[in-house]
């Protein structure tokens, strides 16, 4: 994955950390979820990220 998806998987877990947070300040389970739901979508991301990373470094030690 480049540098615009890394920064696109932040700003989605941190939009969804502040949805959560409002949601709980306000009472309003619904933005709450929804924040849960979009931090743990930006988390399945980055597994992926780091599976693919991981993928590549192998590659890279057995090209050598």
């Amino acid at each position: 994955m480049g540098l615009d998806d890394k920064i696109k998987n932040e700003a989605t877990e941190t939009t969804g950390k502040a949805k959560e947070a409002a949601g709980s300040a306000t009472g309003n389970e619904s933005l709450e979820s929804e924040g849960k739901g979009d931090q743990g979508e930006a988390k399945m991301k980055k597994a992926g990220e780091h599976v693919k990373d991981a993928a590549g470094n192998v590659k890279d030690t057995f090209s050598s």
